[in-house]
C-alpha cells in the first residue's frame, strides 16, 4: 500500500486555521488522482508525503517505514519521489547533470545517477536536450526534467503536483502515457484541479476539501456522482461538482 496517512494535522503557523485536522487517509496501491480545489490541502498532503514537511501530530507510513523514526528516514526518501508544485532548478547545470544531481540527493551513487539520467529524460521525451542547459528550455520542457528527476532513482511512490501545469496537449498526453507504462511497478499519486486528467490513466479517485477527505473510491465509483441528467462528456465534471456541493 503507497501510503497511510494517521490523524495528521498541520498548519503554517498558530494563527492561521489547520490546512489538515486529524486526517486519515489510506491511499490504495496503484494510480490515484487527488482533487481538489485550490487550497484545499493536496500540495500540503504531498509534501509531508515527501517529508518536506512534518505533521505537528499524526504520522505518515510507507509499508513499515517510519519517517518520523530516524532509522527509517533514508530508506522511506528512497522509496517516495516528489515533484512540487515549483520544483528548483540550478540554471547552470545540463539537464543531465540536474537530473544526476537529483538521484545523487535521493541516496544513488553519484556514477549509478550520471548513468540513469538519460534513460529518465528519454521517458519524458528530451533525449535531444540532454547536454543544454536547464535555463535555455522552455516552461514545458523545464516541467518534463522536473518529471524525469522525480523518475531517476526508481521510486516506488511518486508523488505529483500538478505536473501537466504548463504542458501543451501533445505533451500532456504523453506524460498520461508515462504514467502508464508505470503500471504495476511504481505507485503515482497525482495532484490536480483539472477534471481532463481523469482518464485511463488512473485507478483510485481521493477528492480532498478544506482538509478533510470527501470522497475516496474507483473512478466509475466517482462518476456515480454526476447528475442523472448531464451530457455522457461531462459526467466527471458534473460529479466533481455534486461531491463540493455536498461538502459545503
Amino acid at each position: 500500500m503507497p501510503l497511510h496517512y494517521q490523524s495528521c494535522s498541520f498548519q503554517y503557523s498558530s494563527r492561521s486555521r489547520p490546512v489538515l485536522d486529524h486526517l486519515t487517509l489510506q491511499f490504495s496501491p496503484g494510480h490515484t488522482v487527488l482533487l481538489g480545489p485550490n487550497g484545499a490541502g493536496k500540495s500540503t498532503l504531498l509534501s509531508l508525503g515527501a517529508t518536506a514537511q512534518k505533521p505537528q501530530s499524526g504520522s505518515i507510513r510507507y509499508g513499515d517505514f517510519n519517517p518520523a523514526t530516524r532509522k527509517h528516514l533514508r530508506a522511506y526518501r528512497e522509496r517516495v519521489s516528489w515533484l512540487p508544485q515549483r520544483p528548483g532548478f540550478i540554471p547552470g547545470l545540463t539537464c543531465r547533470e540536474h537530473v544526476a544531481y537529483v538521484g545523487w540527493l535521493k541516496g544513488m551513487r553519484e556514477r549509478d545517477a550520471w548513468h540513469a539520467a538519460p534513460a529518465a529524460i528519454e521517458r519524458v521525451g528530451l533525449s535531444n536536450k540532454l547536454n543544454d542547459k536547464i535555463k535555455t528550455l522552455s516552461g514545458g520542457q523545464q516541467q518534463r526534467i522536473a518529471i524525469a528527476q522525480a523518475l531517476v532513482h526508481d521510486a516506488e511512490v511518486l508523488l505529483l503536483d500538478e505536473p501537466t501545469v504548463g504542458l501543451d496537449p501533445h505533451q500532456r498526453r504523453r506524460f498520461l502515457d508515462l504514467l502508464v507504462s508505470l503500471r504495476g511497478n511504481v505507485h503515482v499519486i497525482v495532484s490536480t484541479h483539472d477534471i481532463g486528467d481523469l482518464d485511463e490513466s488512473f485507478d483510485e479517485v481521493v477528492v480532498l476539501e478544506s482538509g478533510k477527505a470527501r470522497f475516496r473510491g474507483t473512478v466509475n465509483e466517482f462518476a456515480r456522482h454526476a447528475e442523472p441528467a448531464c451530457a455522457p462528456a461531462r459526467r466527471l465534471e458534473s460529479a466533481y461538482a455534486s461531491l463540493l456541493e455536498a461538502a459545503e
